[in-house]
């Protein structure tokens, strides 16, 4: 099958394909007239390098799971080398849950002292460092000057 026919059945672009080409990753045979030739295996391929890159793997982290797939197996994900990239991702996202659970604690902990002092937080949302008994230290006006005092 031709580049646009391949794009077509796996959902993306010729330019796509022709840049997992550049990369290694798919290898076109060439007809007679010089061009791109691919086989239902192609298709295979690049429906691992998308849905592996839909989840959040690199192009590069694509590469051990098509050499699986190359291999024979029926799955990309059954050979030692992808499973080392499995582990390697699920570590990284262990490591982005563990930034975004410490995140969370920060922000919770930020809305629980802006509910202790309800008063603080609606008068003086860039003060939150004020009791609120204190909310901000008023400063009477002077005599020539008009009004309620001022606060910070």
């Amino acid at each position: 099958m031709r580049i646009g026919e391949l794009a077509a059945l796996a959902g993306t672009s010729p330019r796509a394909l022709r840049h997992y080409e550049a990369q290694g990753l798919l290898t076109a045979r060439r007809a007679t007239n010089g061009y791109r030739d691919y086989g239902e295996h192609d298709l295979r391929l690049v429906a691992e390098i998308r849905s592996l890159l839909a989840i959040g793997f690199s192009l590069e982290d694509t590469r051990p799971f098509l050499d699986c797939l190359r291999a024979g197996h029926e799955r990309g994900d059954t050979c030692p080398a992808s499973v080392a990239v499995l582990h390697r991702k699920l570590a990284e996202i262990d490591g982005y849950l563990g930034r975004l659970q410490a995140v969370r604690a920060q922000l919770a902990e930020a809305i629980d002292r802006t509910t202790t002092y309800p008063n603080r937080a609606a008068a003086h949302p860039n003060r939150a460092d004020y009791p609120e008994e204190n909310p901000c230290p008023r400063q009477e006006p002077s005599a020539t000057e008009a009004g309620p005092p001022t606060c910070c």
